[in-house]
Parts: C-alpha cells; structure tokens; sequence
C-alpha cells in the first residue's frame, strides 16, 4: 500500500524525471514516500531553548569556538572544555528544556509512514529521542555520551566529566572526553548516511544553514538519486537553490504541517 503525502502550491517545482511516481489530479501532487531522509540542524532546537551552534557573534555560549570545539582547544585546556561540555550536558536536564512540536510531528512521522524515516542531525542533544524518534544518526556525536581517546569506545554519561576521568576500557586507561565531533574531526557515520540518501524519495531539511559540509552536500546527493527535496527553515539557507520546495517559518509550525500532508492519504 503507498502512502501518499499531498503537497500543495509549492514554492518551486522543477520538472525534472525522477525515479518516483508523480501522480496529478486538479492540481495536487501526490508522492508515495517509501524512504525520508531528514537532517536536522540548530534550528529545530533552538525553539526548545538550546542556543544555536554559532552565534552572530561567531562565539558559541559566550566561548570561542576555537577554544572548546577543536582538537587543538582540548589540548590546550581540557579543564575548560570539560567544563563547558558539563554545563550543556546539565542544561539538557532542565525542565525548561523539552522537545517541541517539530520533535514530535518527526517521531509521529517515523512511527505512522508505510515506510522508512531517517533523521540524520547536526545536533548532539537528545531531543529527537525525548521526542519519541527512533532511528536518529547523530553525524555530530550526543552530548550524552563520552569516549575513550585511546580506544573510541563510547559509553553513556549524563554527569559530569573532568581532566583526570580515565576509562576502563585499555590495558593502559587514557583521558575521557565528550563524545562531540570537533572541527578538524570527521562526523560519524557517513557510510551509514550516505546509504540513507542513495535510498531516499524524500529529502528534508529543517533549521539547517547549508554553510557546514558534508552536511550542506547532503541535498545535491540526494537530488542525483531522485529524491524530491524540501527545505524548512527561518530563512534562505546557503544552498536553498538546491530545493525544489522552500517553505519558510519556525519549524514548530511547518513541520507537524508538513507531516500531517505526508501522512494524509
């Protein structure tokens, strides 16, 4: 059985050949979406109270993000980042701190859809999941969890860590650190995206700037497959050309929107 999401008055549509079915009837598009593949990024989240990545100001919660978001600021002082990273991860247990209607029109999504949802995102708080979504790739690494320099060996931790902490994974126990991809360091689970994308009928993104590759690529990769493509954000984004749709607004309106269109048959 397909399910079928009603998509109406697009913003832009290019009428190119794609590997899906397009049906017309009295002006309404309707695309059986077997496999969606959405990427996240600080928008989403910044409706919840978390304050996005990069500020105007180029900082990131009052810090250079040289000092607590590379390699080379770890090294330098790891009191500091360890420090900064205790803070985020104790923000996120905050009452003020929950997931929004945009979280949770994904999970209804994922849970509802004849088919498969992938939600591919730049964040590394647990909101997706506090959502109720399930199959979440975090490209960026979880707040949530720490790992071993050493070995990799990523375990949970919703406390705190500090200069000193060592695993217990290595013969010789080496630094804790958070488990949280810096610049200069490659995201996590590209292999596992990239098979996502090559399978999608549907991409979307929400609260992303299309400035951060790979994650800005992620769109064109998807369109060469012929995937239908969707952008959700405040604004334009750096690569809004890539998309065929644009809808733009806070994401906690537009998104439950744009699930109950996916979801109506």
């Amino acid at each position: 059985m397909f399910v079928f999401g009603i998509h109406r008055n697009c913003n832009v549509i290019h009428g190119r050949v794609s590997a899906r079915i397009k049906l017309i009837k009295d002006d309404v598009m309707l695309f059986p979406y077997k496999n969606i593949v959405i990427l996240t990024g600080a928008g989403i989240s910044a409706e919840s109270g978390i304050q996005t990545f990069r500020a105007s100001d180029g900082l990131w919660e009052n810090h250079r993000i040289e000092d607590v978001a590379t390699p080379e600021g770890f090294l330098n002082d790891p009191d500091l980042v360890q420090d900064f990273y205790n803070k985020r991860r104790a923000l996120l247990k905050s009452d003020n701190i929950q997931p929004n209607a945009a979280h949770k029109a994904l999970a209804k999504l994922e849970k509802e859809l004849d088919g498969t949802v992938t939600i591919v995102t730049q964040n590394i708080d647990n909101l997706h999941e506090r959502g109720g979504s399930t199959n979440v790739i975090h490209m960026h690494g979880e707040l949530n969890k720490i790992r071993c320099e050493e070995s990799n060996q990523v375990f949970e931790c919703t406390d705190n860590i500090h200069t000193g902490d060592l695993c217990h994974c290595c013969q010789i126990p080496a630094q804790l650190r958070p488990h949280v991809v810096w610049f200069g360091e490659m995201p996590l689970e590209m292999g596992r995206i990239h098979d996502a994308l090559n399978q999608a009928d549907l991409f979307i993104s929400i609260g992303t700037s299309g400035s951060v590759y790979p994650a800005a690529g992620f769109v064109h990769e998807a369109r060469l497959h012929g995937a239908h493509t969707i952008e959700i954000n405040l604004e334009p984004s750096a690569v809004d050309d890539e998309f065929e749709e644009k809808r733009y607004g806070k994401a906690g309106e537009l998104v439950p929107e744009l699930v109950s269109e996916l979801l109506e048959i």
